[in-house]
């Protein structure tokens, strides 16, 4: 009741004070009329209250994200589906949506009169500069009586979840050398000149399974096409993401961190269009990753297409700094790992160098974005403070890598690694 009475209007306390003053009049002006008068205008406001207050208003809302995964700097529509599942109808509405100020400014809605069976639908336009997983919602609600005498604030509980990826730049075909996995022979194979499927599928026999089934090979082949489980290698490829605090310069989204997010995921995606399976590395160790039946793989993404790639960038939305160090050394030489690695890393230090030396060691080609850091820092810095290029002692462990700056092509860069002459086998890692 208190919070009803809260809830009185400005016209519904100047019914209550209207009331309450004809009351006092018509008692000491013994007019029984104006007394009458004056008790139903303070009945109405408490009437209304009291029903506001115990009336149980049935409103549902349905959210939906269009699309659920989007990209930094691109627009996502929510839509909204309001109804009324009670009986009793309710005068205005001013419907409030709670959301990050990263996606925009909260809006508000205005719905006029509603009764039973009501529903209607809006929608509005969210969009983040900034990658990352935020929570839309509750929604909050003012309910206001037919007659504007009572408003009450309520809440929807439900919020849903939505992510921003990283930006991804399109990144060209270029012929980089590496082993593919192997159990028994490593087998060398030229990568991202053409598609793994070429080589990971065979035609049906009578009695492979049908989930073994490769249902885009089959369109594009024109016969039915299954995977080939039983060959000695599969081309995999492993993407490390160095998010140590101490390698990065900058702050927030101008920072190199957030630059080596963008590559990292620019190049995930190539390989996996590529035909690759992807596992995500940071100087933690390997993200956990999923097969086709969701189970946890290692740190492998065995799902195929934009599936794999939205895991990857999911992964990668919420991914930040960390205190270590060092680098997480534990996954360097697990069983099957082989294949390509490329690693995006920041600055680096000896004893750095001799942890990529034994990714090198064990992996069939090793590709290496070094970010020139001292680009992203807010301090100017002269040429002597600077710190050295990490590309020198990565060629000398074997590595073909790049330089990236600040203002540097993603694009070009990656095609200069497929044009560089570093080492392409282990032996050259001394």
């Amino acid at each position: 009741m208190r919070e009803a009475l809260s809830g009185l209007t400005v016209r519904g306390r100047a019914f209550l004070a209207a009331g309450i003053t004809a009351i006092v009049c018509g008692i000491l002006l013994d007019q029984s009329t104006l007394s009458r008068i004056g008790m139903l205008l303070v009945a109405l406001p408490l009437v209304t209250a009291v029903v506001a207050a115990w009336g149980r208003y049935r409103l549902a809302l349905v959210r939906h994200i269009e699309p659920h995964l989007t990209e930094a700097g691109q627009p996502a529509r929510v839509e909204l589906t309001i109804a009324n599942e009670g009986r009793i109808p309710t005068g205005t509405l001013l419907l409030e949506e709670t959301v990050p100020y990263a996606l925009g400014g909260r809006p508000r809605f205005v719905v006029d009169r509603i009764g039973f069976g009501w529903r209607h639908k809006l929608g509005y336009q969210i969009r983040s500069e900034i990658r990352g997983r935020f929570d839309i919602g509750p929604m909050r609600v003012t309910v206001a009586d037919p007659f504007g005498l009572v408003e009450l604030n309520r809440a929807f509980h439900s919020t849903l979840p939505f992510t921003v990826t990283p930006r991804v730049i399109p990144l060209p075909s270029t012929p980089l050398t590496g082993n593919a996995t192997a159990s028994g022979d490593s087998r060398p194979r030229a990568f991202l000149g053409g598609s793994a499927e070429d080589v990971t599928v065979r035609e049906y026999r009578r009695g492979d399974e049908l989930r073994r089934v490769h249902w885009r090979s089959s369109a594009r082949l024109g016969d039915l096409m299954v995977r080939r489980e039983e060959q000695p290698w599969q081309a995999r490829a492993t993407v490390f993401l160095d998010n140590r605090r101490s390698v990065h310069r900058g702050q927030g989204a101008g920072s190199s961190f957030e630059q080596a997010v963008v590559v990292a995921a620019s190049v995930a995606v190539h390989l996996v269009e590529a035909g690759y399976s992807v596992r995500l590395v940071t100087s933690g160790g390997a993200t956990p990753g999923t097969n086709a039946a969701g189970e946890i793989n290692a740190g492998w993404h065995d799902r195929e297409g934009q599936a794999d790639a939205a895991a990857l960038l999911e992964a990668l939305a919420v991914v930040e700094t960390v205190q270590h160090h060092h680098i997480d050394a534990s996954w360097i030489g697990e069983a099957g790992q082989g294949g390509i690695t490329v690693a995006v890393l920041g600055s680096l230090d000896e004893e750095d160098a001799r942890v990529l030396r034994r990714v090198r060691h064990h992996t069939g080609a090793a590709l290496a974005f070094s970010l020139a850091v001292d680009g992203w820092s807010a301090v100017h810095l002269a040429p002597e403070q600077r710190r050295p290029s990490g590309v020198p002692l990565l060629i000398q462990h074997g590595w073909k890598a790049v330089e990236l700056g600040i203002g540097d092509s993603v694009a070009t860069r990656w095609r200069e690694l497929g044009t560089r002459g570093a080492a392409a086998g282990a032996g050259a890692a001394r």
